[in-house]
């Protein structure tokens, strides 16, 4: 066959021959024509520029990785393009500054984003002041997308930067659950005559006969959602071992957090190795700083007491999610309150914890879930500012002084209600299935 080819090659005359030649190169050239343009288009719209007219308004740089962990483009046209936005972020998970900032980090801090622009300010401020923060990895976990927010985050310059984005937000979902419903129960009607109206959740009051509030339920389901997300499916931390610290947009953090936190895992390993988790912070301000600078005690995990500079290994992440029905049905909003309930119960061994007299950690914030007005962060910059000069002297202690090991029990108190919707409870319990 090969022979009867070559001699039928061999009668073409060498014009036919050339135009048979130069025909297959166009057809080959066309082809390839068309992938290119096809990808250049496909990349045009992934990544528009900046500076081209035709972009769209509501579009902002935010989720598209390159190779040196900048972002491209998040866009805020619509609810569904704004939901698209949020799943692609999180799907690729775009470390920003790691080709500044190579290497595992030393250090993971998760803060968890609502819409306090100034007070996130002071945060970073704080941050960017702490010793050894180039060996970070920040991850920002947000449940509100804003222009502003955003801004800032990005302009993070002296560590790894991740943020990631919870999906079920109530600006995500604004008319529907898990936000406010047209067809959801007031708030204060009685179950009688929810039940006459046939409101969407009639069957299921709280503890104390209230229906759901969306706004109230959202930081319970964020924190844990962001807890599953950031153990469970954070690229960055596969093979971390260390602690991951919990924050919130209202802290602020002294200079010398890293290295206490350092001397915290030091003391554990050596004092308390039975010690589940760490608290950097209280809310005791600074007042008596120096004389409290080096003091740490044990005692059992409180609300009140525990949940501000909160550090987690992923054993004790573990022992939670064999707790993912308790707290996710436990009839409190607080994640802190019902994280209180769990321990000494669904954890049959109280949680223990190592807490750091002179805190790490300050809380900035006069508003918060309750409080909307009259917000002053200026008042709490300059609070801040006169308290760490106050401090200056009893920062970076060479050595720990265990102060007190008070009794771990578990600690009852009163559940708060506002999460008796049977919705609220689903949706928490699958936060494992759907990340």
């Amino acid at each position: 066959m090969k022979t009867v080819v070559f001699q039928s090659l061999l009668l073409l005359s060498p014009q036919k021959m050339r135009f048979r030649l130069l025909k297959r190169n166009v057809l080959a050239l066309l082809g390839v024509s068309f992938v290119v343009v096809t990808l250049l288009f496909s990349t045009r719209v992934l990544l528009v520029s900046d500076n081209d007219p035709a972009a769209p308004n509501a579009v902002v740089q935010v989720n598209q990785c390159t190779r040196s962990g900048a972002m491209a483009k998040f866009n805020l046209g619509s609810l569904a393009e704004l939901a698209e936005s949020v799943y692609n972020a999180n799907y690729r998970q775009c470390v920003h500054n790691a080709d500044r900032f190579p290497g595992e980090p030393r250090l993971v801090l998760v803060v968890q984003v609502h819409n306090r622009p100034e007070y996130l300010r002071l945060l970073i401020r704080s941050l960017e002041k702490a010793a050894e923060v180039h060996s970070f990895l920040l991850i920002f976990s947000h449940d509100y997308f804003s222009e502003e927010v955003n801004a800032i985050v990005q302009g993070i310059t002296f560590c790894k930067v991740l943020q990631i984005y919870f999906p079920f937000s109530t600006q995500l979902y604004p008319n529907e659950f898990p936000g406010k419903d047209p067809r959801d129960c007031p708030r204060d009607i009685s179950k009688d005559s929810a039940l006459k109206t046939g409101c969407l959740n009639a069957e299921h009051p709280d503890s104390y006969g209230h229906y759901r509030e969306a706004f109230i339920t959202q930081t319970k389901h964020h924190w844990w959602w962001k807890l599953h997300y950031v153990w469970e499916r954070v690229q960055a931390l596969q093979g971390y071992s260390g602690f991951v610290v919990f924050l919130e947009e209202d802290n602020y953090i002294l200079p010398d957090f890293f290295h206490f936190y350092k001397s915290m895992m030091a003391f554990r390993k050596s004092s308390c190795p039975d010690c589940d988790m760490l608290s950097l912070g209280n809310h005791d301000g600074l007042a008596d700083f120096p004389r409290l600078s080096n003091k740490v005690l044990t005692t059992g995990w409180m609300s009140t007491k525990h949940n501000i500079g909160m550090a987690i290994s992923r054993e004790v992440y573990y022992k939670l999610m064999g707790c993912n029905n308790e707290f996710c049905t436990y009839d409190d909003y607080n994640w802190d309150w019902t994280l209180q309930h769990l321990s000494g119960t669904c954890i049959s061994k109280p949680v223990k914890v190592l807490v750091a007299q002179g805190s790490r950690v300050l809380h900035t914030g006069d508003c918060g879930l309750h409080q909307k007005e009259n917000c002053r962060p200026e008042w709490a910059s300059q609070k801040v500012e006169e308290s760490l000069v106050a401090a200056k002297d009893g920062l970076f202690p060479p050595s720990l002084v265990l102060n007190g090991a008070e009794g771990v029990e578990h600690k009852a108190h009163m559940k708060n209600g506002g999460w008796g919707d049977v919705r609220d409870h689903i949706l928490c319990r699958n936060y494992a299935k759907r990340l």
